[in-house]
């Protein structure tokens, strides 16, 4: 932990703040990251993936990706991915479900569930109460999520069957159109279709949190209006402190508190900056502090959605070939660069100290760093 505005003495006091606090990571991607990976793994990934999948470069990234996952489910980077979560301090965070397709749903099932299986400090929350009682016991807690929605085609018992996993937050729609609504990637800004409006009904009835971080503005309002339950954007940022496509507008953010959710802010250097090279965790906490001003203490939280489980010849292969793919502009998107004092999760309490330094209270603090999501969780989930 570190932050050269405060003293010692106040950076033992965050320190200790952070250990006590229920720290949830609204959309978590480690806990190992790009940096946290050993130097020694670019070119055996590389060699591996070459190996296996010959002249597909794309493929080889996705190869690459499904080994780093065995081998830190239960493998020669479980050790690690157990220390870079501890040293983090996050109390919860989001194992995600891939619905792209019905094949990817049950494969993913069988992959999130085999993480809970090696891992006996790692439980499965489906409501509020098991977050509590996995901090209280000094264990980490894994809430069940999805970004994606496309593999549920118009079926909604397979949305019952990922809720019976153990499924808690649904994301709309990811860039792009789907059968629910428009990405926020999309020019046209349509909003829910009738189905989407099925389907928030669904989440509600179920207690799903609905997520619109990757939503279009019409899509976020319309969810805003149909949902009887809070809605959040748990990854995101402010259009206002930085106009990016993935940022939410203020009209988007008074929406989303007025259901009673919670806005998460991301560390995507390439979301809440204008240089990627140079973002700060300053410029992620401006994004915090803009969404204080405009709708109060208890509608924001931190999701940070970086940095991800991979190489850093995978990361670029990753923003070349696949993300183009899935509705990022071209250039942008996930790559190589990184949050300055967010480099690793392992760096996750600089948060803490960072608010301090601002002058929020202990108690604002607090619900920034996972107060206010566990408020939402137990008011949809139980």
């Amino acid at each position: 932990m570190k932050h050269p505005a405060l003293t010692d003495a106040q950076l033992d006091h965050a320190r200790a703040l952070h250990e006590n606090s229920i720290v949830i990571d609204m959309l978590f991607q480690g806990p190992i990251g790009t940096y946290s990976l050993p130097e020694e793994l670019e070119g055996e990934l590389l060699a591996l993936a070459q190996g296996a999948r010959p002249g597909d470069e794309a493929e080889q990234v996705r190869y690459a990706s499904e080994l780093v996952r065995h081998w830190y489910t239960n493998g020669k980077l479980a050790d690690l991915y157990e220390e870079c979560w501890t040293k983090s301090g996050i109390t919860a965070a989001c194992r995600q479900l891939s619905i792209r397709t019905q094949d990817s749903l049950m494969l993913s099932i069988v992959s999130v569930q085999e993480e809970f299986d090696h891992k006996p400090w790692l439980v499965k929350a489906r409501a509020a109460a098991e977050i509590e009682r996995a901090h209280a016991n000094g264990q980490r807690a894994g809430i069940v999520t999805s970004q994606e929605a496309e593999g549920y085609g118009k079926d909604l018992g397979l949305l019952e069957l990922a809720y019976d996993f153990g499924l808690r937050v649904q994301q709309l729609t990811y860039n792009n159109h789907n059968l629910i609504g428009a990405g926020c990637m999309e020019p046209n800004d349509a909003g829910l279709s009738r189905f989407g409006m099925k389907f928030v009904a669904k989440c509600d009835e179920l207690g799903v949190v609905v997520d619109t971080s990757h939503c279009g503005r019409q899509t976020t309002l319309d969810a805003c209006a149909r949902s009887e339950r809070p809605v959040v954007a748990t990854h995101t940022g402010a259009s206002a402190v930085y106009a990016h496509d993935r940022c939410k507008s203020d009209a988007e953010i008074r929406a989303i508190a007025e259901t009673g959710g919670v806005i998460g802010v991301f560390a995507m250097p390439w979301f809440v900056a204008p240089d990627p090279h140079n973002s700060t965790l300053d410029h992620v906490l401006d994004h915090v502090d803009h969404i204080v001003d405009l709708v109060g203490i208890d509608s924001v939280g931190i999701g940070t959605d970086w940095p991800m489980p991979q190489t850093k010849w995978m990361a670029l292969e990753f923003k070349r070939l696949i993300a183009p793919t899935i509705g990022f502009a071209p250039g942008d998107g996930p790559s190589t660069e990184w949050i300055h004092g967010l480099k690793d999760y392992r760096e996750f309490p600089n948060v803490t100290a960072g608010l301090l330094a601002r002058g929020y209270g202990d108690e604002d603090a607090a619900k920034v760093l996972g107060g206010n999501w566990l408020r939402v969780l137990r008011e949809v989930c139980g």
